[in-house]
This record gives C-alpha cells, structure tokens and sequence, in this order.
C-alpha cells in the first residue's frame, strides 16, 4: 500500500507539470513512517489509539527569546511535532484518506532539504501546502507564492485570528496581514504576552522570534518599566537591532514608569542607535500621569538629535564604534584648538603690557576672561568625569599656570577647578563673576567626591539643557542668539510672549540650546505628546530643543495642562521660525483650559510659521481666573499675518464667541485653505455666520471641507442652505449643531431639494441632529431618478434612528436605485450610535439589504445610554 501511494503522488504530481528534478523527491519519505501513516488512514473510525507517538514538547518562550537574535540552526529537518500536528489538521479537513494532505503534511515536515523544489511546484498544488506550513517557511514562501500568483493573504489572516484571538481596530483598512500579524507578533513576544507554544505553527526550531519578525516591524511601543528597551538592547539581540534600525519608523512609549540607570542606560542606546543611527521618524508619549523628569527630557533631548556623549551618557559598551572614533577624533581637535586659544591670548596679553596704556592690562584681562576662561570652563564640563580624567584635568591645568597646588590627590573634579580659577592670574577677577554659575553647574552635574563615580551618570545631561541662566553666562554664542532672539520677538507686535515672565525670568531667550557640549545627530520629524503633564522647567527644555530642531515636520501637543508656559513653547518656535531651513508644516495644541484666546494664539503662530499647511488650536474651557476674551484683547486683530501656506485649519473654542473681525485677518493671509473646521464656538449675532460665509467666498476661491461641530445654527437655517449650494465645497459637516430643533417641514424638504441640485457635493456629514426615522427617510429622495447629486458618503450617527426606520430608508433607497438603473454613485453609510438594538433582527435585515448597495459601519451601541434624549424628541 505504500509503495502504491507513492506511485499514485508521483503520477499525480507529473501529469501536472512535469519537473527538472525527479518528481518523487517532493513527496519523498521514509517507508516507516508512510506505512505508519497511510495504514492509519485507512484506520475505522472508531479506532483511538494514536497514529504515533506524541510529537516532542515544543520549546518555551523565554528560551525563544533568549535565542532571539541567535543564528538559526542550519540542518535540514523540518520540526517533526509541526508536522504531526499539520496532519492531524488536514486530515480533520480533508477526511480520512486524504492521500494529498498526507503527501502535503510529510512534505512540510521536511521543508529543510525539500524547500527549494517546493517552491517550484505549479500553484494549484502549491495553494494546498502554504497553509500547512509553519510561520518561518510561510514567510520565506512570499517570494514563489507571488510567482505562481497566489496570495496568502488569507493565511496570514487565519492565522491573526488562530493567534491572537482578537479583532484588530481598523481591520477593514488593513492592506498586509502578513505584516500586520508579524509586527504584532514581534510586539507581543517582547513584552511576553505571547507563548510561541501555544500554535504549532510558531513552533519551528529554525524560527527565531525576535530576528525573524524584526524587519516588518515599522511601529513599536514601549511601556511600563522599559522591559522592551532592555530586552532589545542585550547582546544577544545585536541583530534584532540592527534590523528594527532599518524598519521601524513610529517609536511610541506608553504609561511609562519611574525607572533606575541601567534601564536608562539602556534606553539611551536604544535610542541612539533607532534614531540617531535608524530610521524612525516619529515619537509619541502617551498617558504619564506623573511623567518621570529626568527621563521625559531625556527621550525629549534625544528624539531632538542631542546626544552628550562624551559626559553623562558615555556608552563604553555601546556598538556604535563610528561615535567613539568622532569622539577621539574631536577630543584631538579641541585640544590643538584650546592649546593654540590659549597661546594666542598670552601673546595678546604681552603685547598689551608692552604697547598699550596702563588701562591696556586690565582691558586684555577682560579680553583673555571672555575668551580663555570661557574655553577652559567649556573644557572642564564637557569632560567625562571618571577619576583618572579629572586628575588629568588638573595636571593639564597646573602645567599651564604656575600654582602652589601643583598635585592633587584624594580631591574631587569641583575642588580643582576651584582652585585652578583661585591661583590663575587672569582667571582670578572672573572666579566671582562665575562662582554662582559653577556651582549651580555642580550640582546639576551631582559630581561625587569619592573615587567611585558612576561616568553614564544622566543628570548632568538632562537637566543642563534648561538652564539657560548658567549656559548664557558661560557660552558667548548663546548670549548673542538671545539678543537676537530677544529682538526678534520685540519686534513682533501682538506676541503674547513678548515680555513675558514664563519666557524671560531664565534669561533673554528660551529658544537657545545651551549644552555646549552635546553633539547634534540625526532627529525626528514627528513629536506627539499626548496627556503628558508638562512643568515649567519641562517646557523651558522643550522650548530649547524646538529653537533648534529644524527638521521637526509635526508638533503635536495635547493635554499636556501647559497654562502660562504656552508663552515659553511660543517663544521656543519663534526662535525656530528664524532658521532657513526650518521644515515645520503641522502643528497641533489642544488642552482642557486655554490661557489665552484661541484666535489670539493662532494668529500668533501663523505670524511666526507662514509655511505651515495645518494648523489645529483646540481648548475645552476658558481659563476664568485669567479673564482673556477676545473683547478685552483684541492684539490678534492687529497682528499682520504674512501671505501664509496654510491649507488646514481647525479650531475648537472654549465657548468663545466667534468673531468673524479676528478670523478674517486669517482667512485673508491664507488663500490657499482647503479645510475649516470651527469647534464649540457660539455666534454673539445672527448676522455672524452671514459675514463669515461671504468671507470664505472672498478669500478662500480654494476651500472644498466645511465642518461645523457643536455650533447651535437652529436660527441660521438660510446660511445652512447657502453653504449647501455651494459649489466649491465637496464635504459639509453639521454635527450636533441642532440643525432641526426649531425647524419645521419644509426646511428639510429644502435641505434635500438643494442637495439633489448640487452635482460638486461628494460628503455630508449630519451627525447628533435628532433626525429620527421621518427624517432619515425624507434623506433617501436625495438619490431619486431626478437628482443630479453626486453625494458619495452620508453619515447620519446618533440620531435616534431605530431599526424600522432604516429599513424603511433601505427599501426606498432600493426603489430609486432600481429608478436609475442600479446607476448610483453612494458608496458609504455611517450609522454609528443609533437605537439598532431594539429590534435585533429587523436592524439585522436593513443592513444586510443596505451592504448589497454601499458600505455600512456601524456598531453595537446600547441604545439604553441615551433615554435622556430620547425623552427629549417624544
């Protein structure tokens, strides 16, 4: 019997397509097991006792992740309890005497030595193996499944749903389900929430998890305690590293916890190896209620570029050879230079004693204090602070300068400073201009007086980066930036930073990076900071980065409780707006309190930023103990707005009135908008919205998106069927604007009327308007057999509709489309919060009839949430 079925594959197999190697090397194995298997076959059914013994216990996951990054073993099995359980599948599918799937199981078995042949197979036989192989041969199998035009899409979505068990957000705009499934897949085994022994089918023994999913990860999350960050950057993961340096893309962390310096450590060479040397592209925070001080700008300063290697996170240990060998190679550098500095500052003095008035001294003396002490200061902070450097330091020193203390031992880095300034002869007048500043700069440094010092020690990096009081007292490039910058923002009229305490009580400018001795790497192009409660001290860092990040594309800044300190943010983009090659295009703030007036604050940004393309200012509240109105300061209206780029603009008021005098010196400068959106504003008169439409018209030939959200245009039914003629304007959104509250039948058969006129609407979105059934039916005239509409989507959520009214708005949406033909251009439907679930299977027969004619989203919402409202439309 086995010899005949082998017989019968090859035959099989030949007639197909006839193969270069010998055919029945592909279905080859050994007669043992083919007796075994095939007798097992034919086996009664009644039969229970296994068909042979129980495959080997598959490996656990911690010893998968252990061998993360290893190199695969490179023999030819093929993972004989795979293979088994692969059988067992198929057979259950297939039946009993499944001559195939048996050839198919032994063959997945030996994928080792048969992979090369097996991926010559013509594709009808080809589609019944891919779904018997394991993770690892599926992945390698892309390459000959596309060749023989076959997808296996559908295997990687089986095996989401065999795996994961869980029904991904989005899932109907998911393009690769082999990407998807294995970036999770690389996620969930990180973080160790996913066994690999629990599917057969991740239980290969060539299959590294980590290694092998690596390179399809292009968005990764790192939370809690930083485990993901320590895992990856273990030695043995090297190569798990360098593939995620290639592919990922998004770096998100989530609820982060306090952590010690080893998962710092090994977060910052995470960091500089994903960013500085990687392609990712973007950060985000998430969700740190009380955010970790050190921490947060330590990934703030190195998502930016920043990177103090030489000093507080020196990395004796990390992969990057190029950065150490720039590093030897600057030190050099910096020491010809200081040496030549200091020469030519003793040939000054000396020409000044000879040549000069006897004022000549003292004014040399103040030239060598600007110019050699500020050098040896920047030399002595910027130095890593291990022990046999700093006695270095002061050998350097004592050999410059003639000094009773000529040795040292036993004493700290700060005491040799000190008293190298004390016995200088030209540092001595400067040692009390600069006490203050260098002690403040120990403490920061936190500088230990035992031999013992840690040298990756973060503080002195973290928290130098906002103190721009030492930093300008110390570094003459930075104090000329400042009065720059300080000049700059005078001149802008209308600036809520001008002048402003949160801005100037740390020096002349927030928007100069002081630390001197950071070196400036690649950065991201994307910063997202989502409920991250932000301090003053954190903000004035914040600022200081973004006076520099030149290639920040997006900003977006939500829930980060900023109060005041948006000031010191403003002022951190102003100083960017001055760079040339700034490429900031998309900037978002949205926060529960506003401190000042939404119209206020956007002219101010679009003041600075004329090159943005989207612009989003979102507040909840006012802030009442500020008492900032648009009445009581009305500077954004005299702002002078340049001709700006902006395409996008979205602005949620905190209950503010709308005035269309602020905005339309906006509108006026931004001639090239597309989208509006206005969010929560309330109209002070009912001639408002007539003078903000005729000031669209005028300025914005351009705008195709309108969107109205929680505006009470109850009384502005004339304006609402003026925008709706518009022929310009493709997608209107009404939502929850009351549009029907005090309106009667005839509005809405004019509502429909102009509809079925306008051929350039393409969206209309009439979300919270309590349309009920009546009215949702009334819609369905909108696409009869003599509407020139061209409207493609319709989003009628929350609006009290209940199952017996979409059916009766499909039955005659079906009747016009049979009118016209089956020729209609409706394509979406969004029913999400509606009452669907008082009639299960009525609302389950709507939306199958519906989903014959467009796509319908919608959900299972308990309609019992909204008994409030629906007392209120009885």
């Amino acid at each position: 019997m086995a010899a005949g079925g082998g017989c019968a594959c090859g035959r099989l197999k030949m007639a197909a397509a006839p193969l270069p190697s010998p055919p029945c090397l592909l279905f080859a194995f050994p007669p043992g097991d083919l007796s075994l298997r095939a007798g097992w076959a034919w086996r009664p059914l009644g039969a229970t006792s296994p068909p042979w013994p129980p495959a080997p216990s598959p490996p656990k996951m911690a010893a998968a992740r252990g061998r993360g990054a290893g190199v695969p073993p490179q023999d030819g099995g093929g993972g004989g309890g795979s293979g088994a359980a692969a059988l067992s599948g198929a057979m259950a599918a297939e039946g009993p005497g499944s001559l195939f799937a048996l050839s198919a199981a032994a063959v997945s078995r030996s994928m080792g030595a048969l992979e090369r042949d097996v991926w010559a197979l013509p594709g009808h036989l080809l589609r019944g193996l891919l779904p018997l192989l394991s993770v690892f041969r599926l992945e390698r199998a892309e390459g000959a499944a596309r060749r023989a035009g076959l997808s296996t899409q559908p295997i990687w979505r089986k095996l989401w749903d065999d795996v994961m068990k869980t029904r991904p957000p989005n899932s109907e705009n998911i393009t690769c389900w082999r990407k998807k499934f294995l970036e999770t897949f690389f996620s969930n085994v990180l973080h160790g929430v996913l066994d690999i022994s629990s599917d057969w089918r991740l239980n290969d023994h060539h299959f590294s998890p980590l290694l092998h999913s690596s390179p399809h990860v292009s968005q990764l999350t790192l939370c809690n305690m930083l485990q993901g960050a320590v895992e990856l950057t273990a030695e043995h993961n090297q190569k798990v590293l360098e593939n995620l340096a290639g592919s990922l893309r998004i770096l998100k962390f989530q609820r982060l916890l306090s952590s010690d310096q080893s998962i710092r450590r090994s977060l910052v060479l995470l960091l500089h190896r994903l960013i500085h040397h990687g392609s990712v592209s973007q950060v985000s925070m998430y969700s740190w209620s009380v955010p970790d001080t050190v921490l947060l700008v330590l990934i703030l300063s190195m998502s930016a570029g920043f990177w103090r290697s030489g000093n507080a996170l020196a990395y004796h240990s990390s992969p990057c050879g190029l950065c150490r060998e720039d590093d030897k190679a600057q030190s050099r550098e910096s020491a010809q230079e200081r040496a030549e500095r200091g020469h030519c500052g003793e040939r000054e003095w000396s020409d000044g004693e000879k040549q000069r008035s006897p004022r000549a001294p003292e004014e040399a003396a103040a030239k060598v204090d600007g110019c050699e002490a500020d050098a040896y200061l920047n030399s002595v902070l910027s130095r890593p602070r291990s022990p046999p450097l700093r006695n270095q330091l002061c050998e350097e020193a004592s050999s410059k300068v003639p000094c009773d203390h000529t040795s040292v031992q036993g004493g700290s880095a700060p005491l040799c400073i000190s008293e190298q300034l004390s016995c200088h002869p030209v540092l001595r007048k400067t040692r009390r201009r600069l006490k203050s500043a260098v002690g403040k700069k120990r403490r920061c440094l936190r500088r230990s007086r035992g031999p013992h010092t840690d040298p990756e020690d973060l503080y002195d990096f973290v928290f130098t980066v906002a103190r721009e009081d030492n930093s300008e007292r110390l570094y003459k490039n930075s104090a000329t930036e400042g009065e720059n910058a300080e000049n700059w923002n005078s001149s802008s009229s209308g600036s809520p930073c001008t002048g402003h305490a949160g801005c100037k009580k740390r020096g002349a400018s927030t928007g100069i990076f002081p630390l001197k001795a950071a070196r400036r790497f690649r950065s991201v192009s994307t910063l997202e900071l989502f409920s991250i409660p932000l301090t003053g001290e954190t903000c004035r860092t914040l600022s200081n980065l973004l006076s520099s990040w030149v290639s920040l594309e997006n900003l977006v800044l939500s829930y980060n409780g900023l109060g005041a300190n948006i000031f010191c943010i403003l002022s951190g983009l102003r100083a960017l707006s001055r760079h040339s090659d700034c490429h900031l295009r998309v900037v978002r703030v949205s926060d529960i309190f506003s401190h000042m007036p939404c119209m206020e604050l956007v002219c101010c940004i679009l003041n600075a930023f004329p090159q943005l393309h989207t612009l989003s200012v979102s507040f909840d509240l006012k802030n009442q103990l500020e008492g900032n109105g648009p009445e009581g300061n009305p500077s954004c209206g005299e702002v002078e707005i340049p001709e700006s780029c902006l395409e996008q603009l979205e602005i949620r008021f905190p209950r503010e009135p709308l005035h269309t005098a602020f905005l339309l010196p906006v509108l006026k400068a931004s001639r090239s908008l597309q989208q509006l959106s206005l969010d929560s504003a309330t109209l002070p008169c009912s001639q408002e919205l007539g003078l903000l439409l005729e000031a669209l018209k005028e300025c914005n030939p351009n705008l195709n998106k309108l969107s109205f959200h929680d505006v009470n245009l109850a009384e502005h039914q004339k304006e609402v069927l003026l925008l709706l003629r518009d022929p310009g304007l493709q997608e209107i959104t009404f939502s929850f604007c009351r549009l029907f509250e005090s309106s009667t039948t005839e509005f809405l058969s004019e509502i429909i009327n102009t509809v079925k006129r306008n051929s350039s609407l393409k969206s209309l979105k009439l979300p919270g308007n309590r349309l009920g059934n009546h009215r949702l039916v009334a819609l369905a005239d909108i696409f009869s057999e003599d509407s020139s509409s061209s409207l493609c989507q319709l989003d009628v959520s929350s609006n009290c509709i209940k199952p017996d009214g979409l059916l009766e708005f499909t039955k005659k949406l079906e009747g016009h489309i049979q009118q016209r033909g089956g020729q209609i251009q409706f394509t979406h439907l969004r029913l999400f919060q509606n009452w669907l679930d008082q009639d299960a299977e009525t609302a389950q027969e709507a939306l199958r009839r519906l989903k014959a004619v467009c796509s319908v989203v919608s959900d299972s919402w308990d309609s019992s949430q909204a008994f409030a409202d629906y007392i209120s439309v009885m």
